[in-house]
């Protein structure tokens, strides 16, 4: 009788454990430019660790409406509340799958661009002096309709791109980044989700790419409810400093 009663006590408790699980919301997160889905792994074994489901979605890096409407198609198959993370350009695509998506709670701004309608990510990274990214970009790759495909140099991407980690992961991230389309950064954004959706930001105050200045402008703009600025952080923050990018998607997930 005692093992049964214990028995059931502790399914109750396992019950009760998965319940707590589940009101968590799902962690939804977008790579930028430059980069892939495998840069999130630092962040995902933080969050996944304290209980909160995650999915790192591969951003086609096509344009600003047809990659915000492919997350937005993510995000509406999940039938959670959905905390939507963006790095670089991905915060273009938050912003843009978020505004018909209402199961998003909370947005976070990862080195990102927080862009208001008619905003483009050319212009809010050259809104202040400060990014040396243009004369690092390798010779473009022409696609149909006169479209073309951007990648930074190999041999520049340390530098330019991921400063603050090690030369070893940096070379395996610049062999590995998926490119861009220049229509996709000159793209103007049709929405501003920030407006209606709670943000949170944090960036590196090394950013090479965008400028620190436009970031932290950004943020004010958005009314950011807390920004965390990493002191000698790069542009991939969530690379090499992943514990404070979780921390900070945790505290949107908690609205705090």
């Amino acid at each position: 009788m005692l093992k049964i009663f214990v028995a059931a006590v502790a399914i109750t408790a396992g019950g009760l454990l998965n319940a707590h699980a589940a009101e968590k919301p799902t962690v939804v997160l977008v790579h930028g430019a430059f980069a892939d889905a495998s840069s999130w792994n630092g962040v995902i074994t933080r969050l996944e660790k304290d209980g909160y489901p995650v999915v790192a979605v591969a951003n086609p890096l096509r344009s600003v409406t047809s990659d915000g409407d492919y997350v937005g198609k993510v995000v509406a198959g999940l039938k959670t509340d959905v905390v939507l993370v963006g790095h670089s350009y991905g915060g273009s695509v938050i912003n843009e799958a978020a505004a018909g998506s209402a199961n998003v709670k909370s947005l976070v701004f990862v080195a990102a661009f927080a862009p208001d309608v008619g905003d483009t990510a050319l212009a809010l990274s050259g809104k202040f002096p400060g990014s040396t990214l243009a004369p690092t970009l390798a010779e473009p790759v022409p696609l149909d309709g006169g479209v073309k495909d951007l990648y930074i140099k190999q041999s520049a991407f340390h530098d330019q791109f991921a400063a603050d980690v090690s030369k070893a992961e940096g070379k395996l991230m610049a062999a590995t980044q998926r490119p861009i389309t220049d229509k996709a950064l000159g793209e103007a954004s049709t929405v501003a989700s920030w407006k209606k959706i709670p943000s949170w930001f944090v960036y590196g105050d090394a950013d090479k790419n965008i400028p620190p200045k436009a970031l932290g402008w950004m943020a004010e703009r958005a009314g950011s409810k807390e920004t965390v600025v990493v002191k000698g952080a790069s542009h991939v923050v969530m690379v090499s400093h992943p514990d404070k990018v979780a921390k900070v998607i945790e505290d949107a997930a908690s609205n705090k």
